[in-house]
């Protein structure tokens, strides 16, 4: 049997499932998960690796309709690059998906050069049977496409999508080492952990006007000493990572650093400091140097 190695790029509106799904088709956690929309913010590929194929799944932020910041746009370079080098094409949506994306997008989805897949995530919580009516609007939407009912979360109809996707892998070598996990770095993944717990911990405001970025990094044979900084555009926002005394960013901490143990496998020192970086959001300088790229 030919080994087989391709891109299996997941697209979709926010919130539907992506980082869900590509963690469960992988069986590890390489993007974060949170119930709030717009968690991701750059294209992460996640790398399984078996004897017969090399399974490259390419998580990328939500299809964002009316960009209101300089980094949404950035984030959007990242969805069109994944119709650029996909063998295989999930559109992602969920049974609560009530808005339909832009008619652009959907041609984008609909004139992919590859085999697409439609998955209705979410099934779980079905309960007025709403998936017989999104399968014949899909059906009708994307005629060519293979039809997936799926639960992310719990692991319903995943095995059958994975199957699926792998038999329509090309035959090829492998693009990365058998033992890597990510096309990104330990620095990039520790700075999502953080990131991740800051969704996680606070209100609607101050998730998407933070950022993360690892200054140190130091791995010893025992212990990973980290330091990052939390950036934010107002002092008010920097008052609220605190917390009084310093309680809530010191639980942000605790819950960082235990995540990061499980992934990391070994013990981690680590130190969070909250800068103000005005309006980072809308600074193309500042975006760059985030990696939020335009080429």
């Amino acid at each position: 049997m030919a080994f087989k190695c391709g891109y299996v790029n997941i697209v979709g509106a926010p919130n539907v499932g992506k980082s869900t799904l590509t963690n469960a088709l992988l069986g590890e956690k390489i993007s974060i998960v949170t119930s709030k929309a717009q968690t991701t913010r750059q294209r992460i590929l996640g790398i399984s690796t078996t004897e017969d194929y090399q399974l490259i799944i390419s998580d990328s932020p939500g299809y964002i309709l009316k960009p209101a910041y300089e980094l949404h746009k950035r984030m959007m370079k990242f969805v069109d690059d994944s119709f650029l080098d996909a063998d295989v094409l999930i559109f992602l949506t969920d049974i609560f998906e009530d808005i339909m994306p832009d008619e652009k997008f959907l041609d984008k989805v609909n004139n992919a050069e590859c085999p697409l897949i439609v998955a209705i995530n979410k099934i779980d919580a079905d309960k007025k049977n709403a998936v017989v009516e999104l399968e014949k609007k899909w059906k009708t939407k994307f005629p060519r496409a293979e039809l997936f009912k799926i639960s992310a979360l719990l692991g319903a109809g995943v095995p059958e999508l994975k199957k699926r996707i792998i038999e329509l892998l090309p035959e090829h070598p492998a693009f990365f080492e058998a033992d890597q996990l990510s096309d990104r770095s330990e620095r990039f993944i520790m700075s999502e952990i953080i990131r991740e717990k800051i969704f996680l911990l606070y209100g609607e405001e101050v998730p998407y006007a933070s950022e993360v970025v690892v200054t140190e990094f130091k791995d010893k044979t025992n212990v990973l000493f980290v330091r990052a900084e939390i950036w934010v555009e107002r002092e008010s926002q920097k008052v609220i990572l605190l917390g009084k005394n310093g309680n809530k960013i010191k639980k942000l901490g605790t819950m960082s650093r235990e995540d990061a143990e499980r992934f990391f496998n070994k013990k981690i020192y680590l130190e969070l400091f909250v800068k103000v970086e005005k309006d980072w959001r809308k600074n193309p300088q500042r975006l760059q140097q985030l990696g939020y790229t335009t080429e």
